[in-house]
């Protein structure tokens, strides 16, 4: 794979079967690229899901032990729509994930479960773009992700996982960061975009605590909106963008 032009996306490789997709929160793929995984999912490619929590302090209004099982049941219902029928939870703790060898293992572990030739992630970095800044969460968990799909390949550093019956899993070919400020290759966004949003509007009681507007013209408005930006680099097709680091 060679560099992209920093004013042109290249397609994302699509010669794989299997993908696991490592974030944060609930709504977190849903907001990044849910349209990208409705196609490849569509295509008879297998996608799973791995979130390091269960969103549990993401609404102000709901205490985290109603919170929580609450989200999960949504993000599995968003999941549901565009295809992926395997959530899991590593129940770190929302808002104070620590990046460091706890998370890198249990990401790691799921690695070796799922044994993914792509692992997609979210951004790792500290903006979004300029001064827009990102939660320690995403960062928190987009760099162990990172880290974690060479640890998966390790027998000797996380051995424990080998006496589980986790033996190491070397075929993770590509990382792909969704929502980065720097972002190389893009998935076109079309076939998968109604999906999308409603994958999305699964996340019903969030949105309608964080916006006044409709929660189905907030989601598609933000999603077509992402979209066509990053089809501008992507020769007018609009888009998911990533960030893909090969391994």
């Amino acid at each position: 794979m060679t560099d992209a032009p920093t004013d042109v996306l290249l397609p994302l490789p699509d010669d794989w079967r299997r993908a696991l997709a490592v974030v944060a929160h609930p709504d977190d793929l849903e907001y990044g690229c849910a349209a990208a995984i409705a196609a490849w999912t569509d295509a008879g490619r297998e996608v799973a899901y791995v979130l390091a929590t269960r969103g549990e302090a993401g609404i102000d209004t709901l205490e985290p032990a109603r919170c929580g099982p609450l989200r999960e049941r949504e993000q599995r219902a968003g999941a549901a729509v565009v295809g992926v029928p395997v959530v899991e939870f590593l129940d770190h703790r929302d808002g104070v994930i620590e990046y460091g060898t706890a998370l890198r293992r249990d990401i790691a572990a799921a690695i070796r479960r799922h044994r993914p030739e792509l692992v997609i992630t979210l951004n790792h970095r500290d903006t979004w773009g300029g001064t827009v800044w990102n939660t320690p969460d995403h960062v928190a968990v987009g760099r162990a992700t990172l880290d974690a799909a060479g640890d998966a390949g390790n027998r000797w550093i996380f051995p424990d996982l080998v006496e589980q019956g986790l033996e190491p899993w070397d075929g993770v070919r590509w990382v792909a960061v969704a929502g980065s400020p720097h972002p190389t290759h893009a998935v076109d966004a079309t076939p998968g975009l109604d999906r999308a949003v409603a994958s999305l509007l699964e996340h019903r009681t969030y949105l309608e605590t964080l916006t006044d507007q409709d929660p189905e013209t907030y989601a598609r408005d933000f999603l077509t909106g992402h979209a066509r930006a990053a089809g501008e680099r992507f020769g007018g097709t609009p888009a998911v963008a990533f960030e893909v680091f090969p391994r």
